[in-house]
């Protein structure tokens, strides 16, 4: 099919052909002169040429403007509706069951969950009867304006050896018993890290290795976190039409992702999601070909991998599109593709284990003797990162719930030839699922 933009609104019709008669009678002026004294004066022959070009690029550089803008969307409202409270209680009621007396939290995504800070240096104190959070001078006005029920302590030392401080301090208060259980977010620290916070703390500590409770509240998003989520997907769905206008042959892979990332930034992003991924011709078979200095070639696949962050939640869209006219060969791999992405979105449903949805599109593939080509997971959790859980893996036996949100995107990659990826982020609903800005995904051919 060929890539046809959505067609501007009545109201700005209207405002660009007023605008338009004005330069047309400004023109007409001009030509009324001309006609007397056609080839008297060379300079006037000159100065009504320039005029009608000029007339010409000032109403559609206005016609575009004036599109664009009424097609930018509005940034939703900021994180103050979220329910950090009810989150750092669930959190609190978990910590009997682990035997924790406290969870020291330094994941910063998992900070911005349990808080609203935005910052990139924090720790936080989570106990039986409250929070703390420590950061230091350059954050005092921002944590200030965004941290939710938690106390603020600004600091001299890093962070988390101020955090080892203050509890060396305050243990006994938090502890009914003479050592105090400190949980711990592994995966988020060094060696070197723990090694200088045991020194801080001193003795009267046992520290453990917490499991991901955090994360796995996070698996859940609530109403406040799909409704940006649902924005945030738009937003980066937006962008692929940006991409739909610049692919062509000749131009680099950055020069398309440069437009795609300026447009998303225009629109009100914080950012990517992570580097787009342009991947044109042979490069369509890396699975993350980011773009690159590569030219689009003439002829082939380009896979389109990319994301926004807006108002802190992430947006993953994978499309694949051809440039120059498409063999019959071309077609049934990417419907190939196309159908593995169907049979995975049919099997997202509550109930179902990760793994299932894997096997549903991986099965697709083997049919069309494809499957040795997918060579990654079917999907992934989205939300404050762009990789959450849960996993869509062969072995993975998480459980889908409503509320989680997830990615669905088989692909099928031979190397030194072609690839296509198919994606879509999608809500697990109590009855199946909801793909977030839905589009249709036939072959697009440039």
């Amino acid at each position: 099919m060929l890539f046809t933009p959505a067609l501007p609104t009545s109201a700005v019709l209207a405002s660009t052909v007023a605008s338009f008669l004005s330069c047309f009678y400004r023109v007409a002026v001009y030509g009324v002169a001309f006609i007397e004294l056609r080839f008297k004066d060379s300079r006037f022959t000159a100065l009504f040429f320039s005029e009608l070009h000029f007339t010409g690029m000032s109403y559609w550089v206005e016609f575009m403007t004036r599109w664009l803008r009424e097609a930018e969307p509005r940034a939703p409202a900021k994180l103050a509706g979220m329910d950090y409270a009810g989150r750092l209680r669930r959190l609190q009621d978990q910590f009997v069951a682990q035997d924790l007396d406290a969870l020291l939290v330094t994941h910063q995504p998992n900070i911005r969950y349990l808080t609203g800070f935005t910052g990139s240096a924090a720790a936080l104190l989570v106990h039986g009867a409250g929070a703390v959070m420590f950061t230091d001078g350059r954050y005092r006005t921002q944590a200030q304006a965004e941290v939710r029920n938690a106390r603020i302590v600004i600091g001299k030392l890093p962070p988390l050896l101020e955090g080892g401080s203050w509890l060396a301090q305050h243990r006994s208060k938090l502890s009914g018993r003479g050592t105090l259980a400190l949980g711990m977010e592994a995966e988020s620290l060094t060696l070197g890290s723990r090694r200088r916070l045991v020194s801080s703390l001193g003795k009267g500590f046992r520290l453990k290795e917490a499991p991901q409770l955090i994360e796995r509240l996070r698996m859940i998003k609530d109403e406040d976190e799909v409704r940006l989520m649902r924005a945030a997907a738009e937003l980066g769905a937006s962008l692929f039409q940006i991409a739909c206008a610049t692919l062509r042959p000749g131009v680099t892979e950055n020069a398309v992702a440069a437009g795609m990332e300026y447009e998303a930034r225009r629109k009100g992003a914080e950012g990517m999601a992570f580097s787009t991924i342009i991947a044109s011709g042979k490069r369509s078979a890396l699975v993350h070909g980011r773009a690159s200095c590569e030219i689009i070639p003439q002829r082939g696949f380009v896979v389109c991998d990319f994301g926004v962050i807006l108002a802190g939640y992430c947006s993953d869209r994978t499309r694949s599109v051809h440039v120059g006219s498409a063999s019959r060969e071309a077609k049934s791999f990417y419907a190939a593709v196309l159908e593995a992405q169907l049979a995975g979105l049919a099997a997202v449903r509550p109930g179902a284990r990760a793994a299932e949805v894997d096997a549903e599109a991986r099965k697709s593939l083997r049919k069309s003797k494809l499957g040795r080509y997918f060579s990654h997971s079917t999907g992934h959790g989205v939300g404050l990162e762009i990789h959450e859980a849960p996993r869509l893996a062969a072995g993975e036996t998480e459980m889908l719930r409503p509320g989680m949100v997830i990615t669905v995107e088989p692909g099928a990659y031979v190397p030194d030839k072609w690839g296509v990826r198919i994606e879509d982020t999608v809500l697990v609903t109590e009855d199946g699922c909801e793909v977030l800005s839905p589009s249709d995904k036939q072959l697009i051919v440039l």
